[in-house]
């Protein structure tokens, strides 16, 4: 499918004109899409047709991995538990879970008659081996860390599997969620990268890494059958390359793909193609190196935060097109969400520069093409900061070298996170002291004993409470400016019905074309 796509000639036609809008947008009035796409009933059958960016050339259907073609995975495979919108757990191949008194054992019992592609009887063995994978040292899976609190795994009889922890964890299921947790079969590792043998509602036919592939319907899926026949995916690395094959009806949805306002408009305004939107699932972070001379001061960092509005960057930046996120990175659709909004008052972030003797601080806001908001949000928010005599430059950066060179090197930077994580994994995974993901390198004593009281803690109410003081921490001291939480606007053709993505998951099952 690359190269049947002519780029030369496609980018400089549509995008010429998104580039044209791009320049009319600054004086455009707000961007207008639907807020989801169409739905309705869908005609059975159908072959939809998805561009997505491949991970790597080393890609591999493997859940476990770094470089996993994330796009299959929901297609092909099945979860223990997922996550519903409120962000709660809910179940997948589990039907229910159960815990001992001090939340350090937990029972999972799974559905009866679940099998996989090639027509083996799913069972806790499966389930015990998937996670072992995920935790062996040399699969290096990115939810390794998160689950190193599993002590031991046993499969109890065929339907039940117990998980026994090292540490109290009243959030354990949640953390099962994530996408790296999908089942597959026991002894399946050798293979699994390119079998893509699993639970889930299509059956893989081909595939290759960053490459096009396709999947089929499983007449034999345990929640019934997709109305779709067939999905077929093709790697296409570059934004545009994949906007152009939109509009010219070679594919029929973009996948991971947050189409910026210009492009979004030419989208919206093209014959046959429309724009659907997923709330907040694009997370803006400013991170302020809190090892760096410029960000080690808390004062600093609290002039930082107070000499903005971010919902004057979530107008300016976004064209309103999200939710402004006040510092708090925790998206307002979870359930443990803090309703607190910090002060802005550029006037007193004056006074603390000067009191700092920083009164005329200026350094360098660093960016980049890498995601199409970052340029845009760096700028906002320097616009804002100059009321408070903060002087800021805008730099950028090399897309190809942003997350290896600048990321969590840089004092001071845009960058972005999925929306998505459960509460207990976003707080611990990207603000705990000295985890991998801790881009701003904050470290608060207080705030971890916060999340490890919260995971002692079996009462949903007393816990949920430690979470919302553990984000007012992140919000009165943290060094990761959370300005906006932006939503994700996605192209797809007007033929498709009942596409519906939150967070990680995505409903392959209801997915479909209109009739006629």
């Amino acid at each position: 499918m690359t190269s049947a796509i002519d780029r030369r000639s496609l980018l400089a036609g549509a995008l010429g004109g998104a580039a044209a809008l791009g320049l009319a947008a600054c004086g455009a009035p707000a961007l207008s899409v639907p807020d989801r796409a169409a739905t309705g009933t869908a005609r059975g059958g159908g072959t939809m047709r998805i561009a997505r960016p491949a991970a790597s050339a080393a890609e591999t259907l493997d859940p476990a991995s770094s470089l996993s073609a994330y796009e299959y995975l929901g297609a092909i495979y099945n979860r223990v538990v997922r996550l519903d919108r409120n962000g709660e757990t809910v179940p997948d191949l589990a039907t229910d879970w159960s815990l001992n008194a001090d939340a350090t054992v937990w029972d999972f019992r799974l559905r009866s008659g679940v099998r996989f592609h090639d027509g083996r009887a799913l069972t806790a063995r499966d389930v015990r081996y998937t996670f072992q994978h995920i935790l062996d040292p040399e699969v290096a899976s990115p939810q390794a860390g998160t689950l190193s609190l599993i002590e031991s795994i046993d499969a109890v009889d065929p339907t039940t599997v117990r998980f026994r922890l090292s540490t109290p964890n009243a959030e354990f299921p949640s953390l099962l969620t994530a996408y790296q947790c999908y089942v597959i079969p026991e002894d399946s590792a050798d293979t699994i990268g390119s079998t893509g043998i699993g639970t889930g509602p299509f059956v893989l036919d081909s595939y290759t890494p960053a490459g096009a592939g396709a999947v089929r319907a499983n007449e034999d899926y345990f929640d019934g059958r997709a109305t779709l026949d067939r999905i077929e995916f093709f790697s296409i690395q570059d934004t545009s390359a994949r906007v152009n094959a939109l509009l010219s009806r070679q594919v029929d949805l973009l996948s991971q793909t947050n189409l910026d306002n210009p492009t979004a408009r030419v989208v919206a305004n093209s014959l046959g193609t429309t724009v659907a939107t997923v709330p907040n699932a694009q997370w803006y972070t400013i991170p302020m190196l809190a090892t760096s001379e410029e960000f080690a001061d808390p004062l600093m960092r609290r002039a930082m935060k107070l000499a903005y509005d971010p919902q004057a960057v979530l107008a300016t930046a976004l064209q309103g097109t999200g939710t402004p996120g006040w510092d708090n990175p925790v998206p307002p659709q979870l359930s443990a969400f803090l309703e607190y909004e910090r002060e802005y008052d550029p006037d007193q972030a004056r006074a603390i520069l000067k009191q700092l003797g920083r009164e005329d601080f200026t350094t360098r806001i660093h960016t980049s093409a890498y995601e199409p908001n970052f340029t845009a949000i760096a700028t906002a928010y320097a616009a804002q900061a100059a009321q408070a005599g903060i002087d800021l430059r805008i730099t950028n950066e090399a897309a190809d070298s942003y997350y290896t060179q600048i990321w969590m090197a840089r004092p001071l930077m845009v960058s972005y996170w999925f929306t998505g994580r459960p509460v207990d994994q976003l707080l611990n995974q990207i603000f705990r002291s000295g985890s991998s993901y801790n881009e701003s390198a904050w470290s608060n004593p207080q705030f971890d004993q916060l999340l490890d009281a919260a995971r002692a803690d079996t009462t949903e109410a007393t816990r949920r409470q430690k979470y919302q003081d553990a984000q007012r921490l992140v919000i009165d001291d943290g060094a990761a400016m959370t300005p906006v939480f932006g939503d994700r606007l996605v192209g797809l053709s007007e033929d498709v019905v009942n596409y519906d993505e939150y967070g990680f998951e995505f409903d392959y099952l209801a997915l479909g074309l209109t009739e006629g």
